[in-house]
């Protein structure tokens, strides 16, 4: 049952808002101080996505996808509200996550490979979703190594969701 009604008003009241000497770049969670927003993956292969930060709230959405990436968009006590690739939001217990970086094919096939360059060898040709490990990505870089299954390589940030456009990650 979706209730988008409901998700709305509370990313207005509970999202970060940014600090005014902070100067550009994200905000910081009100809990956690961390980045809001913020990539994280799911702890678990089903994850309750509820309409409000609280055991008392429906469940809207359940994912069963053991590390899909989301995004951090909102802080409160021990919830965190969730964007998933697919643009399902709801609010997860900060249990279900874990801090660990995630890819999921966006693109209808996407090119692994063997350098980042885009004529680079290929490696292997990963379908819509496939998600794996988000290993290294070097700021301003259009390719990102990644892993999954039994192979290793690099895949075009346009093909994939779980990095903001430009972000290094370690």
């Amino acid at each position: 049952m979706r209730r988008l009604w409901l998700i709305f008003p509370l990313l207005l009241l509970c999202a970060a808002a940014p600090d005014p000497g902070q100067g550009p770049g994200p905000a910081l969670g009100q809990v956690t101080m961390l980045p809001v927003p913020r990539f994280v993956s799911l702890r678990s292969d089903q994850v309750n996505f509820r309409a409000g930060p609280g055991f008392q709230y429906p469940v809207n959405w359940v994912y069963q996808r053991d590390g899909l990436p989301v995004e951090i968009i909102g802080e409160f006590d021990v919830w965190r509200q969730l964007l998933a690739p697919d643009g399902g939001t709801g609010w997860v217990h900060e249990a279900t996550l874990r801090a660990r970086r995630s890819f999921y094919v966006t693109a209808t096939q996407a090119v692994l490979r063997a350098d980042p360059t885009p004529s680079a060898g290929v490696v292997a040709y990963l379908n819509q979703g496939v998600s794996g490990a988000l290993l290294r990505c070097d700021g301003g870089s259009d390719f990102c190594k990644v892993s999954t299954g039994h192979e290793t390589g690099y895949l075009a940030r346009a093909d994939f969701w779980g990095t903001f456009p430009g972000e290094a990650v370690k």
